[in-house]
């Protein structure tokens, strides 16, 4: 055998052998398109919120309101056009209920300062978004494929799993929603009242107050009971 034929056979068994190595760590990550519409005015909602807070505590309650409705209908819009349009991400489903949570969270601090939300309530709030967040991290970890790096766990094109908001969590962030609405205004409003009027309004308020309150505590164990609130993408 010629010299020449043994070179031509070993680049041959090379290009196979590199074909086969290719093959068999072929990266089988589940990607997908996270550049849509509804995608983009879930971060427009996240970035919103902070402007929500720095509005509040300035007393800038007509700004602040008019930005917290943006956020309102926008949550409406993006779930909407996603349905309608087929266009629903695995990332979707994780900054959504991410953008709720920093309107009501930033929201429920400011005004919590400014004393107009119950200190008990915040603290119902807070905590129950707090433990919801560890809980997103473990499962984000857990169903994370192999390498688990923090540019991977962070890189959110990688669907490992999704969140499905249970009905009492999607009712309890309507009323949070409600509620947090009705305290940016209340300030303006009661000065427009009489005050058989306003005795009207607060003792309303302090009802919705102890709704709030219940539907937060019951969101918060549907949680923990509902086996369909996570579901794993991965093995």
């Amino acid at each position: 055998i010629s010299t020449k034929t043994v070179i031509e056979k070993s680049i041959e068994k090379s290009k196979e052998l590199r074909s086969n190595i290719k093959t068999l760590i072929k990266d089988t990550t589940v990607r997908e398109n996270i550049y849509t519409i509804p995608n983009f005015l879930t971060m427009t909602r996240l970035i919103a919120a902070p402007i929500v807070g720095y509005l509040i505590v300035q007393q800038q309650v007509l700004w602040a309101l008019g930005l917290f409705t943006y956020s309102c209908i926008t949550d409406f819009v993006d779930g909407y056009i996603a349905r309608r349009f087929n266009l629903k991400t695995v990332i979707g489903t994780i900054i959504d209920p991410m953008a709720d949570k920093s309107l009501m969270i930033i929201c429920t601090l400011c005004l919590t300062q400014a004393g107009q939300l119950p200190l008990y309530l915040a603290v119902l709030i807070l905590g129950r978004d707090i433990l919801l967040g560890l809980s997103a991290i473990y499962y984000r970890y857990i169903s994370l494929p192999p390498p688990k790096t923090f540019m991977r766990f962070f890189d959110f094109s990688i669907a490992s799993a999704e969140v499905h908001p249970t009905n009492i969590s999607k009712v309890n962030t309507g009323l949070q929603m409600l509620y947090i609405g009705s305290c940016v205004v209340k300030a303006v409003l009661v000065s427009y009242l009489g005050d058989h009027y306003t005795s009207i309004f607060l003792e309303a308020m302090s009802w919705f107050e102890l709704v709030v309150a219940s539907t937060t505590i019951l969101s918060g164990l549907s949680y923990v009971f509902s086996k369909d609130a996570v579901k794993i993408l991965t093995k």
